[in-house]
């Protein structure tokens, strides 16, 4: 690209959420399946240490209403320019326009640039160059080939933090595409605890931030059965007895719309859902009407495109790496940030962990250049 950290620019356009403040056992959680591969990373440079690197580049952090972490101004510029200012006063050389390629028959890297073809030879390399979310900002994901090539594992990659496609009827995206639901509880199946938030209608399905929580669970339901269902509490604070109760009451002349307005509040795109997702019979029984309400099912059909995604899953497994991030088949190649095969939700989860594995990595060159002798030049 023709300036550097675009994509840190983009985290930061609706405000850069850096990190989270609760506990870091509950934080180590927020990665699932890859908390034990991602623990030792953040236990070396914990999203405390983080804030405090922020802070020593000048620029503050507070802590929001929901634990999140923000830079003083929520903006993602002042941090950049400081960061990049420290790197070139400690000698970094930053080439820009610059596609790397692969390697040459003699281990050397490729790269394209405005000069034409470059070869670099160098003692050692980290690779941080993203999944495959967001490719207009530099993370094309191609990458993934010359690994293969060199028979690096590489996971294939995933959308993570995604949309997904629904199959609207032409009145309800008319009416409802772009308005936001919120105040709902979402739940995996009928039975489990569920996730309170907001989610957002789209012309092709759904997305936000309640979808994007529990996005992994849907993409790999989808991918192993070929169907996902989220099911949605449109009123989670009413009791089912007290919605029964009211459903039971004399309707008289009211449309089904103002019915369910002043009987239980339910207006706008939340009825628009009820009535979208529900057989015409639903309306004339209170208990199925009921049913309905607290248990939505949202018919999930396919993950949006990957290159819409907040992130990507996938990547370098960490079994294919040393603990200092090392590809054990390459020496002196390190990776780094989303080219790992990790996930995480949104709500500084990912940034945190990307600067970690940065850290590590660079530690990682230090100590295995000085067990090798040190730098060639």
């Amino acid at each position: 690209m023709a300036t550097v950290g675009r994509k840190f620019l983009m985290a930061g356009k609706g405000g850069l959420n850096i990190s989270h403040a609760e506990p870091l056992p509950d934080f180590l959680a927020r990665y699932s399946g890859h908390a034990t591969d991602i623990a030792p990373t953040l236990y070396e440079f914990s999203p405390s240490d983080l804030r405090e690197w922020v802070h020593e580049l000048g620029i503050t952090t507070f802590v929001g209403s929901s634990g999140r972490v923000f830079p003083a101004g929520m903006k993602a510029a002042p941090l950049l320019r400081a960061w990049l200012r420290r790197l070139r006063e400690a000698g970094v050389l930053f080439h820009t326009r610059h596609l790397w390629t692969g390697w040459s028959a003699e281990g050397a890297l490729l790269f394209q640039s405005p000069a034409g073809e470059q070869t670099i030879r160098a003692d050692a390399v980290v690779f941080a160059m993203g999944g495959a979310s967001w490719p207009q900002l530099g993370s094309t994901g191609n990458w993934q080939a010359a690994f293969l090539d060199q028979g690096i594992e590489v996971s294939p990659l995933r959308p993570s933090n995604c949309g997904f496609d629904m199959a609207w009827s032409e009145h309800f995206k008319a009416r409802f595409a772009g308005q936001a639901v919120k105040t709902v509880l979402a739940r995996l199946d009928p039975t489990s605890q569920g996730i309170a938030g907001e989610f957002v209608i789209t012309e092709t399905g759904v997305e936000g931030g309640l979808i994007y929580s529990l996005s992994a669970a849907l993409r790999d339901s989808l991918a192993l059965t070929a169907s996902a269902t989220l099911y949605l509490d449109l009123l989670p604070d009413k009791e089912t007895a007290w919605l029964l109760a009211r459903l039971n009451q004399p309707r008289g002349k009211a449309s089904t719309a103002n019915y369910l307005r002043k009987c239980l509040g339910l207006e706008g795109v939340k009825a628009g859902l009820l009535r979208e997702l529900s057989p015409a019979s639903v309306f004339a029984n209170p208990a199925e009407l009921v049913a309905a309400i607290k248990a939505l099912p949202l018919k999930l059909l396919a993950t949006r495109p990957i290159a819409e995604a907040i992130s990507s899953a996938g990547g370098v497994p960490f079994a294919a790496l040393d603990g200092n991030l090392m590809v054990t088949t390459k020496p002196g190649i390190f990776c780094a940030g989303e080219m790992l095969d990790w996930e995480a939700p949104t709500g500084g989860y990912l940034l945190t962990a990307c600067f970690a594995s940065g850290r590590r990595a660079g530690r990682g060159i230090l100590a295995w250049l000085e067990s090798n002798g040190g730098f060639d030049n």
